[in-house]
């Protein structure tokens, strides 16, 4: 019987910096997508005043094959960006995608990748030290 080894630590096991800038990068730019389940979307909607959650998703949800995410702009910035403020019009029930940038699993493969996040994000290697269970909790919340 052969003794199970024990899982490596992560890279990042000393923690990474990130502190938001405000700069709204993350929100504008090349198009993607931003998911949302339901609960997001009723939240985001209470958020908007807008009680029946049908009317909202017309106005603000497109579907992607058996998934959902948030409209865009044509210049690839969110529905939810305002551009002259630089600030997210439904920032306290933001999606968990946003909520928990940088800390997904794209940009934790390895140092090289956590670097060019840093590069593209003025936050990111910047300012709060988080440990590796808040990197960890954040990176399990969505997988990205």
């Amino acid at each position: 019987m052969t003794k199970e080894q024990p899982k490596p630590s992560p890279w990042y096991q000393d923690g990474l910096q990130f502190t938001c800038s405000g700069c709204g990068d993350c929100c504008t730019g090349t198009p993607g997508w931003v998911w949302v389940n339901q609960q997001e979307i009723k939240a985001i909607a209470a958020e908007k005043g807008i009680e029946d959650t049908d009317e909202f998703e017309a106005l603000y949800v497109r579907k992607i094959g058996a998934r959902k995410s948030l409209k865009e702009f044509p210049n690839g910035d969110c529905v939810f960006f305002d551009s002259e403020s630089r600030q997210c019009q439904v920032y306290h029930s933001r999606p968990r995608q946003c909520r928990t940038w940088p800390f997904w699993d794209s940009n934790l493969k390895s140092p090289e990748t956590w670097q060019q996040t840093c590069q593209e994000c003025p936050g990111s290697g910047t300012g709060k030290l988080h440990d590796l269970v808040q990197i960890e909790a954040q990176r399990k919340e969505i997988r990205i």
